[in-house]
């Protein structure tokens, strides 16, 4: 299989790219950075700003699927969500999206499916209730966003399956949450944040990419969830991360804290969105790791 992936060089595009290259796939990465941390054969990478409609869009007619995992961070503690920077990450997701879209549906030769990336930020907080892809979208701000990026991608559905990768907190090494939690839970710093009720809807690195190589394989359309079937609350979260460390877990971050160090965007961690992935299982989808204390054996 030929694979076109753009937004690919970040924490879920490596360890995809690697597994589609390991597997016996050509993969040509639109990036724009234009980093290759695989070094590969069957990977080629077209250093391009994938915002700007141009000749890369002809590879679309040259692959047999297109994977878009294009946008910038949500929840970057530096960064508040100001006006610039909501505009920012509306344009990371919905132009490229848009742009993939439209070259997909006017190409002579469109991909047998097209995934693009979303969010489980698209249900909106819902408290203890159980979400499925049939729930529908939230009224904040993340909610509004995801509506806008998937109906982007939705463009292209005319032309080819498009399936919507609503992901939910990926769990792997090297960054993500994990990479932002470890240092506070080894120093013994770490803990629950807000009331620690709230569900959060969390996935192994292993089946983030084993469902994007399912979908893709089977050209899935509609909603998927990719979240373990098992959802926590935080401090459920807390607790194993820190029996898995070895270290305690009492600190807790109160909502009014995060509110005032990151802004309207602690909200993304206040939120309770307690998520099951019922798509994949109805697909026949296997989870490797469907409960957080085998995962966190297997990451720590």
């Amino acid at each position: 299989m030929k694979v076109l992936l753009i937004g690919a060089t970040g924490f879920v595009g490596r360890p995809l790219v690697r597994a589609l290259y390991q597997r016996g796939d050509s993969c040509t990465v639109i990036s724009r950075s234009g980093r290759d941390p695989w070094r590969q054969p069957r990977v080629d990478v077209v250093q391009v700003d994938p915002a700007k409609p141009g000749a890369w869009t002809d590879h679309v007619a040259r692959c047999d699927a297109v994977v878009n995992l294009a946008g910038e961070r949500i929840i970057d503690p530096t960064r508040r969500w100001t006006a610039q920077r909501k505009k920012l990450l509306r344009k990371s997701r919905i132009d490229v999206t848009r742009i993939v879209a439209r070259a997909i549906k006017e190409s002579r030769n469109p991909p047998a499916v097209f995934l693009n990336a979303s969010a489980i930020g698209y249900y909106g907080p819902r408290g203890d209730a159980v979400i499925d892809e049939d729930t529908g979208p939230g009224k904040d701000f993340l909610g509004e966003l995801c509506t806008a990026w998937e109906a982007a991608a939705k463009e292209a559905s005319d032309a080819a399956p498009v399936c919507l990768l609503r992901t939910g907190m990926v769990l792997g090494r090297g960054g993500g949450v994990l990479g932002s939690l470890l240092p506070l839970f080894k120093s013994g710093l770490g803990g629950p944040w807000g009331d620690g009720k709230q569900w959060w809807s969390w996935i192994h690195m292993t089946d983030e990419v084993g469902l994007i190589l399912f979908a893709l394989d089977r050209r899935l359309s509609g909603p998927l969830n990719l979240t373990a079937p098992e959802p926590v609350t935080v401090n459920e979260f807390a607790e194993a991360l820190g029996g898995g460390l070895r270290r305690p877990s009492l600190l807790r971050a109160p909502a009014a804290m995060l509110k005032l160090a990151l802004g309207e965007s602690a909200t993304a961690l206040l939120a309770s969105q307690r998520v099951l992935p019922t798509q994949a299982l109805r697909a026949g989808y296997s989870f490797a790791f469907r409960s957080l204390y085998q995962a966190l054996d297997d990451l720590l």
